[in-house]
């Protein structure tokens, strides 16, 4: 156990010295957050549901591109650096390394979404029932497991460059094409149909029904688990495949 303590230890510190994770995870969606619920005014009928909506939205998003980003870039990184390798050859055994790199990056999700929600309290006073916090902040930790399978699958590129530009154009059109930047009502008609088997989509969907007091939809879970499982088996037949070579 001291072991393993110590390991996820270690992952939590490199994070937090991570600029990746920094800007894309904390200030970046900080940073809209204010922008379109202070600066600009978006005509909303209800203020205060925008609010939390756009709240909602922010946090995934964080969430979202911590996943996707900080984890795909750092496992190519210690690859091309020859780290995995090394790691191999120590008394360490794989599971509890690979148990450390997805415990920390847990609980940096956790650390995110506490970041914002109290961000978001802090700038427009939002204001949810506990059970709604509660309800949000445990929707948002289980429902980034697809993106951190999805991580995993960038993390199999053989070069930096390549998995933080591909990293970052994924990124950006889940969040748009999502709904998490701008509803997706005012989208296209065609985006729109996209969007709902997006799964940024149905993961900002579950936490946008919680703050309207309702759950979220069978169809929401099933897309995500779908998604988990093919980025999942992508990546390891994709890293089977690389060791073999």
């Amino acid at each position: 156990m001291r072991i393993i303590g110590l390991q996820c230890k270690a992952e939590m510190l490199r994070i937090l010295r991570n600029p990746f994770y920094v800007f894309w995870s904390l200030a970046m969606p900080i940073a809209f957050y204010f922008i379109f619920t202070r600066v600009f005014n978006t005509g909303a009928d209800d203020v205060q549901l925008w609010q939390a909506h756009y709240l909602m939205s922010m946090t995934t998003f964080s969430v979202m591109g911590s996943a996707i980003m900080t984890l795909g870039i750092r496992l190519v990184q210690e690859r091309t650096n020859g780290w995995d390798k090394f790691m191999r050859v120590t008394p360490l055994p794989g599971t509890t390394y690979f148990f450390g790199k997805m415990f920390g990056q847990t609980v940096m999700h956790l650390f995110s979404i506490i970041v914002i929600f109290l961000a978001g309290y802090l700038i427009n006073g939002i204001s949810l029932s506990p059970n709604q916090w509660l309800l949000s902040g445990l929707w948002i930790l289980g429902g980034s497991l697809p993106f951190l399978a999805l991580g995993t699958l960038v993390g199999t590129m053989k070069r930096v460059d390549t998995a933080s530009g591909v990293s970052n154009a994924v990124y950006m059109i889940l969040a748009i094409c999502g709904g998490m930047w701008i509803p997706i009502d005012i989208l296209p008609r065609i985006m729109q149909r996209i969007a709902h088997w997006l799964p940024s989509y149905n993961f900002g969907g579950g936490a946008w029904a919680i703050i309207r007091g309702q759950t979220p939809q069978w169809s929401n879970v099933l897309i995500l688990l779908g998604y988990f499982l093919l980025f999942m088996l992508l990546s390891t037949y994709i890293r089977k495949k690389q060791e073999a070579v």
